[in-house]
């Protein structure tokens, strides 16, 4: 009779560990580089979703403003499981996303959508971006399509390429700088949570930023002119550490992926929308849009040079030559669908 007892409660005792263990809670804590605005509100409800799905136990606990760790800090945060998840600008981590950052270079999309789907062909089509994301512990969820930048500044100079002569303006990665030396203008670098100081103070004469983030920081009121449109690229990509996900059970990480894929869709679906309220809002806070033509963006794009031979170029430095000549040749072939 003893060893029949030992041996119910043994069998109960798996049982509820096992139950135990099928209901164990998550939190999963983002650290996000930008601020809580309605600029990331699709990230906010991919967040909402996965929790109301999982039934509370998987909680993503979003920090704002580099709470979690400075922009410039994020992807190592992550990579090394230090964090669950982050919001990653791959133009802030040149040496690191030598693939991934190419989807900030300048003149390559004509539209935000066409940035999000080259994105998603590259990180499920391309090994390149694959062994990339694998090498630094990070799995890539969704990308942020970005509005098209604009200059914002004190006076209207940004108007023409002649008045962009001798600027000031606010850049980053190491692609994006050329499209500014090539007007004669000179590349600075400054973290988007210091703009409104840096316009203020005439550390910078122009911000270069899109106009989402221009109505989110109130860079209008630091600086009234907002010329462009001037950049179509991807924004952040909302990845997951590697260590994270191996420890998530597998209905979990179902669950995760399919809210990615929804938020991915929903993302380009927003930013039309988004456009025309960060267009409406700047206005209304006494801020100025001006316009570039399409003839001026032609001759700013003929005076650049072309950025993506200059990434194959700096690639063969790395010993990535051929490969990265073989993703040049993809995206050129899509972008001209």
């Amino acid at each position: 009779m003893k060893h029949s007892f030992s041996l119910v409660g043994a069998v109960a005792a798996i049982v509820l560990g096992g139950s135990a263990a099928s209901a164990q809670e998550f939190r999963l804590n983002f650290g996000h580089y930008l601020s809580n605005s309605p600029f990331v509100k699709v990230e906010q409800d991919f967040a909402q979703r996965v929790e109301e799905r999982t039934e509370g136990r998987v909680k993503i606990n979003i920090v704002y403003s580099g709470g979690l760790g400075k922009d410039s800090e994020l992807l190592g945060l992550v990579g090394r499981g230090a964090i669950d998840m982050a919001a990653i600008v791959p133009g802030y981590y040149g040496d690191q996303l030598l693939y991934s950052k190419i989807l900030q270079t300048p003149f390559v999309f004509d539209s935000p959508a066409q940035a999000i789907e080259i994105a998603d062909y590259s990180f499920a089509e391309l090994e390149q971006f694959k062994a990339e994301t694998a090498r630094l512990g990070i799995h890539r969820l969704f990308h942020q399509p970005l509005d098209p930048y604009y200059m914002t500044g004190k006076t209207d100079d940004c108007k023409s390429l002649d008045g962009l002569n001798g600027k000031k303006i606010r850049t980053f990665g190491n692609l994006i700088p050329h499209m500014m030396s090539a007007v004669g203008a000179t590349p600075v670098t400054v973290p988007a949570g210091d703009l409104y100081e840096a316009i203020d103070r005439g550390t910078i004469d122009y911000s270069f930023v899109n106009l989402g983030n221009v109505n989110a920081y109130r860079l209008y009121e630091a600086g009234k002119y907002s010329c462009g449109p001037g950049l179509n690229i991807a924004g952040h990509m909302v990845v997951l550490s590697d260590r994270t996900l191996q420890r998530l059970p597998d209905d979990l990480k179902t669950v995760i992926f399919e809210e990615a894929a929804r938020a991915q869709q929903e993302y380009v679906e927003w930013i039309d929308a988004a456009i025309v309220a960060s267009t409406e809002a700047i206005k209304a806070g006494g801020g100025e849009i001006i316009t570039l033509s399409p003839e001026i963006l032609a001759e700013w794009k003929a005076k650049t040079p072309d950025l993506l031979d200059l990434w194959v170029e700096e690639m063969k430095g790395r010993g990535e030559g051929d490969a990265a000549a073989e993703v040049a040749r993809v995206w050129r072939e899509k972008t001209a669908q």
